[in-house]
């Protein structure tokens, strides 16, 4: 016997209520003209956020133009009921206007000319209701009221500004300059419960806005960020970051090149695990463009405000609570556990954010070969850098009674064995800091020579030794491994001259290198911590005599524009660079204190691809909506 088919079974799915109005907005259509209710009721429906954001994507520019007042109108009623406080409403309006303006900034068309983009944005009425918008998220952000609404509202402020890939041809950051958000950026930094569910947001936020147009004009998140000095946002501000660099070293992805001992068959099981780590370093990979974003807000605060100095050597107390390093770009719900954990269960010892500053900068010296990973480094140089250059920050760095146990990672290398003894007991941090410094000078001694980052590297450790020959500050340290680090570097210059100098100044970098041991010579006396040490830089420097010497005829030749001089020519040189009596070489403690101009086009580059990459994350928490969505 035949089962009759029932009736109806091979019709199509109905439509849902919101993909009819969808359909009937973008086709031009009046609405809502019957309904007195009508909007009230659009906004208890639930955005299909797919089916919105395609229709819009399919849409030409020219065909929408019929749709231009109904989208204006669609803005406009998200906008006030805002002010419903109702709870439901406020959260669709806030999804409704985030699809509106990404997919609208997203069509091609609008990446060829931003026309199209001020005609509907800057029209007067709805450059009205942007503002009243921006009015709006700042209550929502700071008012007591249901997570999700403030989540979203975090949201749609990450889609306006992340709107276009060049952050400065975005229009809708002026509405966002002129009501300024940083004192509800402030407030949520400064409460605990607030800063560990949104912090890493909100300090994404304000570096991107502190970012736009920056060097153009008088940018008001940049004058609130360099006055800032409220020790509770301040602190909240690092903690984040703090938070965020230790999780990303305790990633096991990070320590799977962790430093070995030295042996054939720790060589061979490097070989054959390295066979397997292509997905492991993906991840990293992803985790270092993640955190570059947290890097540019260390280097904005650092650069901006000196009173954030004080952050980076404030020891967190085993009771602390970071706020979680995990973004709720990723998703409303954090990992509570994290969240709660202290940094003490990090390190075991005493920390600050410093240390964390110092052992992620080890991590990221362990890979720079593709673009991602040499920005992350080159910037981590430059805050290190502007580290250095600070009075407050060095001392508190060669303060003997602010010791801190921190473990650096080391690139395993065939010719050296690695010894714990130096990461065995707790030390000053500018002695750490010169130990990462001096890693980086062994460890990239290659073909492919990173020259900008040797010339930022040997700039910071100038710094640290020029201020402890002006305040004479005496720290104990092994001075040999620096100076054998950098005839290291020198004999590599002078071999590989004929290659290196067709890619980059190596003169420029040999002549640092040859003023740092100058300023051993002439001040020594001054900083040295014992007698010995000057005997065992005399000895280094007699062992390496014919390396310095080659530099000097290097350097004639160059200037001279000679390849193969004579053997007379060689002996003026020679005669004319050697005296027995000591000469006083001026401005060997100076150094050019650090400008932003020349790296201009570095930070925009590194800017724009922070924003790609929040915009990404954005998109993707939207599309999960639905299910995050309060049931009202």
């Amino acid at each position: 016997m035949s089962v009759r088919k029932r009736s109806g079974s091979g019709s199509k799915r109905p439509k849902e209520k919101i993909v009819h109005i969808y359909e009937q907005l973008l086709r031009g259509e009046e609405i809502g003209k019957e309904n007195p209710n009508f909007w009230e009721e659009f906004f208890l429906l639930q955005p299909n956020v797919d089916f919105l954001e395609t229709e819009l994507q399919k849409m030409e520019s020219s065909k929408m133009i019929p749709t231009k007042t109904n989208i204006l109108e669609l803005i406009n009623k998200c906008v006030l009921v805002l002010n419903s406080n109702h709870t439901k409403r406020t959260q669709n309006s806030l999804i409704t206007l985030s699809v509106l303006i990404s997919t609208i900034f997203k069509k091609p068309t609008f990446t060829d000319s931003l026309q199209d983009i001020n005609t509907l944005f800057c029209m007067t009425d709805v450059h009205t209701d942007m503002k009243n918008l921006v009015v709006k998220l700042k209550e929502l952000l700071v008012n007591d009221n249901c997570d999700y609404s403030r989540h979203y509202c975090i949201k749609l402020l990450f889609t306006i500004v992340t709107a276009t890939d060049n952050l400065n041809q975005n229009t809708l950051l002026e509405c966002l300059m002129v009501n300024n958000l940083f004192d509800s950026f402030k407030k949520l930094l400064s409460d605990p419960t607030t800063r560990q569910e949104y912090g890493r947001d909100i300090v994404v936020l304000l570096t991107l806005l502190v970012n736009y147009r920056k060097n153009e004009g008088t940018n008001p998140y940049v004058v609130q960020l360099s006055l800032l000095d409220e020790e509770l946002a301040l602190h909240g501000f690092g903690q984040i970051i703090s938070a965020s660099l230790f999780e990303f070293i305790r990633q096991p992805t990070v320590n799977i090149i962790s430093a070995q001992p030295n042996s054939w068959i720790t060589s061979i099981s490097s070989i054959v695990g390295n066979m397997f780590l292509s997905d492991e370093t993906d991840e990293r990979m992803h985790h270092i463009r993640q955190n570059i974003a947290l890097l540019l807000a260390l280097y904005e605060a650092v650069h901006l405000n000196r009173n954030f100095i004080t952050t980076l050597a404030t020891t967190q107390a085993e009771s602390s609570s970071p706020p979680s390093p995990s973004s709720t770009l990723g998703g409303h719900h954090t990992t509570k556990e994290l969240a709660s954990a202290p940094l003490m269960e990090i390190t075991h010892y005493p920390t600050n954010l410093l240390v964390a500053v110092f052992q992620y900068c080890s991590v990221a010296m362990m890979d720079h070969k593709n673009e991602s990973s040499f920005y992350n480094l080159k910037l981590c140089f430059i805050i290190l850098t502007c580290i250095s250059e600070d009075q407050y920050a060095n001392s508190m760095m060669h303060d003997s009674n602010l010791a801190f146990k921190v473990h650096l990672q080391r690139t395993h290398m065939r010719h050296r064995k690695l010894t714990t003894d130096r990461i065995s007991k707790p030390q000053p941090l500018a002695a750490t800091l010169l130990d990462l410094l001096v890693e980086f000078i062994v460890s990239h001694l290659m073909k492919k020579f990173p020259s900008e980052l040797y010339l930022l590297c040997i700039g910071v450790m100038h710094r640290i030794i020029v201020y402890q020959k002006r305040c004479r500050i005496r720290l104990v340290y092994p001075w040999k491994d620096l100076w054998t680090s950098l005839i290291s570097l020198l004999k590599f210059l002078v071999y590989q001259e004929q290659n290196l100098v067709k890619k980059c100044n190596i003169f420029n970098l040999a002549t640092q290198v040859v003023n740092i041991f100058n300023l051993f010579i002439t001040y020594g006396d001054t900083f040295l911590a014992t007698t010995s040490s000057y005997d065992e830089l005399y000895y280094e420097l007699n062992r390496e005599e014919k390396v310095f010497s080659e530099i000097k005829i290097k350097e004639w030749l160059s200037s001279e524009s000679l390849s193969t001089p004579t053997e007379e020519q060689i002996l003026v040189q020679i005669q004319k660079n050697y005296d027995l009596s000591l000469k006083l070489q001026d401005s060997l403690d100076f150094f050019e204190r650090y400008v932003e101009n020349p790296h201009e086009q570095f930070f925009c580059t590194l800017v724009n691809n922070v924003v790609i990459d929040t915009r990404k994350s954005v998109s993707s928490t939207f599309r999960t909506c639905k299910a995050n969505q309060v049931k009202m």
